[in-house]
């Protein structure tokens, strides 16, 4: 190859970069604007922007059998100047809470950023004009206070901001009702815990006696995913998540939830929206049976559950509970927080390769402390489990190249007698002990664990905004400047240097086209899982040229 033939290909290479990195900043996957949108209360006057002046969408009693009817419309609009918004701070958490029903319409998470160049919190929960995405929870039934026609009860606390300083907070709603009866919402906070505790306290003051049914749903819109970083390849789950005795993990899509209404009857349980990385999920308290239902009401999918029907006697005062996590699908926060709730952490079909590779990668990542160091050493430690699959692999193409010649030979010796040509390969084979699909046997074992460890790192939160070094600041998304699909590229056209020539001259041009096409599909796969390829391609050079230089070598002797 002459030096202008040379210089003409680097420089078509180079105008060919950047075209990419043009059409990239273009028309490529744009980062989620982080400027935040105050969240307002669904009742308030300013809440017209948001569309809604009703009862928010809640169960009725029939729940249980029908679960796809709504309460009336609010009356209480007037009284719009009595309601506030409480907001919440903990070492993990920022919450709002709405008085008017006693709803979280806001959470934000501190320890996970909306973007990397950016220090405002994620936020999962709200409820303004860009999305609404909400946790409600009260008390329905025969006199319970949310199936007043009325609409939903008005609650008051002692102070509309509070902040954790130890290891528990503690934040009362209070309503008292005109025939003696209290219920106090109770809302407890710990220290590190994505998990808040609701409790409903009703104390019957009245001369009769008080019945009702706790529900607790999740409400939000068919919005995007803000959490999302790329529109590339498989993508992470949206939706609802149901838990019960018969089916510990169903994910139902919102289309799912467009054509019909979930009802499911359980022991425990639980109910959940997923998203890619981060989860909020209603935990009813354990040892009792409850109606859990999705519908669709006004352009919002809802998922929640009902409890059984308790009751309440005059002068005594009784306590219902259930938990609300709103977090990262961090796998050992999810096993704390409910049975089975860790199985969100969604690894496909190939759940129980993905599931060792996440807990060994974890494992590297507490020794080494960077998570794209232990992405490398994952990568060698497969390698080594399936050497001796690649050894066999590789000598059977390193002796394929190494008689080559002869094959050729026997080609033009035959010309075009197909059957003569195909017993003399078979024969050279044979005696040569050459497999010529050996060369197969590393993609096929490696497809099972690419995908897997596909799944590990999209799913796996830890490596959201997780830096490795130089220009690779977050792992989960794609490499900004396709430095490393490009070495990905580059080390497969070496490894087809090292293997046989293929003898049919198409199938040898679509080889040479491979790490071409190849590198393009890479562009735009998150950066950790493009760092495995190349770091096994390089461990695949380096067995395969030793490898060959053996088989060489004995031909020498």
């Amino acid at each position: 190859m002459d030096v202008q033939r040379i210089i003409l290909i680097a420089a078509l290479a180079i105008i060919s970069y950047m075209l990419v990195l043009q059409w990239n900043q273009d028309y490529g996957v744009k980062p989620v604007p982080v400027a935040q949108v105050e969240s307002v209360s669904a009742y308030q006057a300013k809440a017209e922007s948001v569309g809604t002046h009703e009862s928010s969408d809640l169960p009725t009693t029939e729940s249980a059998t029908s679960a796809n009817t709504d309460l009336p419309e609010a009356k209480a609009l007037a009284t719009s100047a009595q309601q506030q918004l409480v907001s919440i701070k903990t070492d993990v958490l920022e919450v709002l809470i709405d008085t008017k029903g006693g709803d979280i319409i806001e959470v934000a998470l501190l320890k996970h950023k909306a973007a990397l160049d950016n220090d405002q919190p994620f936020v999962l929960l709200e409820q303004n004009g860009n999305r609404t995405y909400v946790s409600q929870s009260g008390l329905i039934g025969k006199n319970g206070l949310d199936a007043s026609p009325d609409g939903r009860p008005q609650y008051t606390t002692t102070s509309n901001s509070y902040q954790l300083e130890g290891d528990e907070l503690t934040v009362d709603l209070v309503h008292t009702g005109d025939d003696g009866v209290v219920v106090t919402k109770r809302f407890r906070f710990t220290a590190g815990s994505y998990t808040v505790a609701q409790d409903f306290l009703v104390s019957n003051g009245s001369t009769e006696n008080w019945q009702a049914k706790l529900f607790g749903q999740i409400k939000r819109d068919g919005s995007s995913d803000p959490s999302q970083t790329t529109s590339m390849g498989m993508q992470a789950f949206l939706g609802a998540v149901f838990s019960t005795t018969d089916e510990h993990y169903e994910k139902v899509t919102f289309d799912d939830m467009q054509e019909e209404n979930i009802k499911k009857v359980s022991q425990d349980g639980w109910v959940a929206m997923s998203q890619h990385y981060f989860l909020s999920a209603w935990i009813p308290a354990a040892g009792a049976e409850y109606s859990y239902s999705s519908r669709v009401s006004k352009g919002n999918y809802i998922a929640g559950f009902v409890s059984p029907e308790f009751s309440v006697a005059p002068g005594e005062t009784k306590t219902v509970t259930a938990d609300f996590y709103a977090g990262p699908k961090d796998t050992d926060l999810l096993e704390q927080a409910a049975p089975n709730l860790e199985l969100t952490v969604d690894y496909g079909i190939l759940w129980f390769i993905a599931s060792p590779l996440a807990w060994l990668l974890k494992a590297i990542h507490g020794f080494v402390g960077n998570w794209g160091v232990a992405i490398i050493f994952i990568t060698i430690v497969v390698k080594a489990l399936l050497f001796q699959v690649n050894a066999k692999a590789f000598k059977s193409m390193a002796k394929m190249r190494k008689f080559g010649p002869e094959m050729t030979r026997l080609k033009e010796l035959h010309g075009d007698d197909r059957q003569k040509m195909s017993q003399a390969m078979m024969e050279l084979y044979k005696k040569e002990k050459i497999n010529p699909l050996g060369g197969c046997l590393p993609i096929v074992a490696q497809m099972p664990i690419f995908i897997a460890l596909y799944w590990v790192l999209m799913e796996s939160v830890e490596l959201r905004h997780a830096p490795f070094a130089l220009w690779i600041n977050d792992l989960s998304v794609m490499d900004p400047y396709f430095m490393l699909p490009i070495l990905m590229g580059a080390t497969m056209f070496i490894q087809q240097l090292l293997n046989p020539t293929p003898p049919d001259p198409m199938q040898a041009k679509i080889m040479k086209m491979l790490p071409i096409v190849f590198t393009f599909f890479f562009l735009w796969f998150p950066a950790g899982l493009v760092l495995y390829w190349l770091v096994n391609n390089i461990l695949s050079i380096t067995q395969q040229y030793i490898i060959n230089k053996q088989i060489e070598g004995e031909g020498s002797k």
